[in-house]
């Protein structure tokens, strides 16, 4: 009987899909597991592939593997579907799933430890607290907007208003339920200001102690958060070829719809990590906005192209160029040096 080589795994929340196949690619079952038996299953199988999803729960489950003496790959989603026979059911995503893990060209996603989701987690509850935050400042403004109070935008105003709230003209102003409604939001507002700031402590902790953040921190543009969240949320340096592939990977790079040997580019693609895009987006605009108000070096490629071109165009490829440095101190573990402006 032909040995099982390559199994592709569908993952959900109760219920598995197994798909096994031998060395020529013959189906050799199709099994659906139970959530609790999945462990139990592979135990009993000889070390081989074992393919998921690269979706919620699958470097848990690459990590339990693993331990069995099982070779595990996470493929992209994206890169599965174009194998999905027919109509979709478990088991044809499962033979999918196995079908894309023996391409020779497949790309496949590393695994992440514990550790490394953790310092992730830290930065997904800090977005997730400053979009709330964004929330409640909306609704305070929007809400203050029907009593005729306008507002100014910008976390920074709200301490200000707290104090407005208070004051004889706005209180006899406002109903005393909308009153109450008010001081319960600016309060909320409150605590997750308190929390926001205290993440920020931590992730600036964070920078001090690690050494590959120290020297991102030596690009302009990266600081305590970016550099901590490059990296706990990239994959290692080695997994692409250059940098353009990791300015690819976070989405920097323009969209090709090339055709009959005619190049056409589009504007950036967005494909790939959005937090370290929106981070490197964010610290590109302060480096060109410090540019435009004091001056680039002369000469530079900055200059020239805030001299050329519009300078939302300039702080995106300023990203992309920022992604290309960022992989290549990751690889050679070195500290940015300035490129040297030649003298004409």
């Amino acid at each position: 009987m032909s040995e099982v080589i390559t199994i592709g795994l569908d993952i959900a929340k109760y219920v598995f899909h197994a798909h096994g196949v031998d060395g020529r690619g013959r189906a050799l079952f199709s099994k659906r597991i139970s959530r609790g038996k999945v462990l139990e299953f592979f135990a009993a199988q000889p070390s081989c592939t074992v393919a998921l999803e690269a979706c919620g729960g699958a470097h848990h489950w690459a990590r339990q593997l693993t331990q069995l003496g099982h070779q595990v790959r996470l493929i992209p989603p994206a890169y599965v579907k174009p194998f999905v026979k027919r109509q979709k059911n478990d088991a044809i995503d499962a033979e999918a799933i196995c079908e894309a893990a023996q391409r020779p060209s497949m790309r496949f996603v590393a695994v992440k430890s514990e550790e490394q989701q953790a310092a992730g987690l830290l930065f997904r509850t800090r977005d997730l607290l400053v979009r709330q935050r964004t929330q409640l400042i909306n609704a305070i403004r929007g809400h203050l907007t029907e009593y005729g109070w306008i507002a100014p935008k910008g976390p920074s105003h709200m301490a200000r208003l707290a104090d407005l709230i208070e004051e004889e003209e706005m209180v006899s102003s406002l109903p005393e339920a909308a009153h109450a409604m008010f001081r319960l939001m600016l309060d909320l507002l409150a605590g997750l200001n308190g929390k926001i700031a205290d993440l920020d402590k931590e992730i600036a902790r964070r920078a001090r102690e690690d050494e590959v953040s120290r020297r991102l921190m030596t690009i302009p543009g990266v600081g305590p958060i970016s550099a901590t969240a490059i990296a706990a949320l990239a994959p290692p340096a080695e997994t692409f070829a250059k940098g353009r592939d990791f300015a690819a990977w976070l989405g920097l790079t323009p969209l090709q719809r090339s055709t009959g040997g005619k190049q056409k580019l589009g504007g950036t693609s967005k494909m790939g990590e959005r937090t370290l895009r929106r981070l490197l987006i964010i610290g590109s605009s302060a480096v060109v906005q410090q540019a435009s108000k004091r001056g680039a070096p002369e000469g530079s490629w900055l200059e020239q192209m805030l001299a050329r071109k519009p300078r939302m165009l300039v702080t995106v490829a300023l990203a992309n160029k920022m992604a290309r440095v960022v992989w290549a101190l990751l690889l050679k573990q070195e500290n940015y040096r300035a490129p040297v402006v030649a003298k004409a």
